[in-house]
């Protein structure tokens, strides 16, 4: 199925949709039945039978089966937050004892998360590449999560290599395709068996949802749907999931408008003096380029700069200066928006992923490039003590 069709079309010309063209939202809390075997059966079955609202329902239902076909899965689960599913999924797959392996920099939450595992006994450590990996992994290591493009650094990791690394070892992969989108990169067709999203950025494309998801082969999402899923509570709304369906519909169309508005403004700021450097995997420049051309589609326009200074209030006054990039936290908009981990993220964090202190993140919306640009350039001025 082409992914156009997929985010436009699929599902939405069903008889239940009743010709209707926004598919309904079922806003029921629950389901009722002809018979009490009926209600039985369906119990037995509540990751895929509509029982209530914690459960599924034909909104969220339409949203899951839009994002299975278009990272090629089997099956997809939303959530109430990208977290939600986040925590739901590397719980599914760890227990008391267990070792998760995390490769290159990721989502700060994530690492929160995996240092609450260690009350129940669930270790975790970090590395830096596969080499690391390899002096890391434990006899009782049974995950590994990663991101690529990675965390705040956007380094590029080979993700074949990392699937046939992971397998070799008996390891389950899970990597967060948030900044990519399924529109730009599918992992699970490079032998990643889980992959998760936070539906509140490209893919929502808004800034009005909150939202998660994880896709993958039945055998490891059934079980998490009808355990994690059920039990942490994180389910998500059918409002929302009509915003993440009328979300898809704009994605291929938008995805291209930031990808576009992203590179220019990443080429301008890896020309500039005040910019030590630019991490953005569109650039030619960036050392994982030649790899993201074969694995990738495509680039987004989230990426990082590191401005040449050490100092926080210089960092703070660059994004005080700015006047059309908001400061927030986020991404995937319409708005552009600015971020600086040194000023927002636990510094323990911080250090664990390599995150310089002058790394500043921007997200490019879908303003007008020359605006943006102009912008960057008075602020990086203002800075810098240029008069120019």
């Amino acid at each position: 199925m082409d992914d156009e069709w997929i985010c436009g079309r699929l599902g939405e010309d069903e008889p239940w949709v009743m010709g209707a063209v926004n598919p309904p939202v079922f806003e029921n809390s629950l389901f009722t039945f002809d018979t009490a075997a009926e209600l039985g059966e369906a119990i037995r079955n509540e990751d895929e039978r509509y029982v209530y609202w914690r459960g599924t329902n034909p909104t969220v239902d339409l949203a899951q089966r839009k994002l299975a076909a278009l990272e090629r899965a089997e099956r997809a689960k939303c959530f109430g937050s990208g977290m939600g599913a986040i925590a739901a999924t590397i719980s599914s797959l760890v227990s008391a004892g267990d070792h998760v392996l995390v490769l290159g920099a990721v989502y700060g939450p994530t690492t929160q998360f995996l240092r609450y595992l260690e009350k129940f006994g669930v270790t975790h450590t970090h590395a830096v590449d596969l080499e690391a990996c390899d002096s890391a992994i434990r006899g009782s290591t049974r995950l590994l999560y990663f991101e690529s493009p990675s965390y705040m650094r956007y380094e590029i990791f080979d993700i074949a290599a990392v699937t046939r690394w992971a397998a070799g070892h008996g390891l389950v992969t899970v990597m967060d395709n948030t900044w990519s989108t399924p529109i730009f990169q599918k992992p699970l067709t490079m032998g990643v068996d889980l992959v998760v999203h936070s539906l509140s950025k490209y893919v929502g494309g808004h800034s009005d949802l909150v939202g998660g998801v994880v896709a993958g082969p039945s055998r490891l999402i059934r079980p998490l749907a009808l355990t994690e899923y059920q039990l942490y509570g994180a389910a998500m709304s059918p409002h929302d999931a009509a915003k993440v369906i009328k979300g898809l519909r704009t994605l291929p169309v938008r995805m291209a408008a930031h990808q576009e508005r992203g590179m220019a403004v990443a080429a301008f700021l890896a020309d500039h003096p005040a910019v030590r450097r630019v991490n953005y995997p569109g650039l030619p420049s960036h050392p994982g380029h030649g790899i993201a051309l074969r694995q990738m589609s495509g680039f987004s326009s989230l990426f990082s700069l590191e401005l040449a200074t050490e100092s926080r209030e210089e960092v703070a006054a660059f994004l005080d200066a700015l006047r059309h990039f908001r400061i927030g936290v986020s991404w995937g908009g319409f708005e552009s928006l600015v971020n600086a981990p040194a000023l927002s993220t636990e510094e323990s964090v911080r250090a664990t992923m390599g995150i310089p202190v002058g790394l500043v993140r921007l997200s490019v919306g879908l303003e007008a490039a020359e605006t943006l640009i102009k912008d960057l350039g008075l602020a990086l001025e203002r800075i810098s003590g240029s008069d120019g």
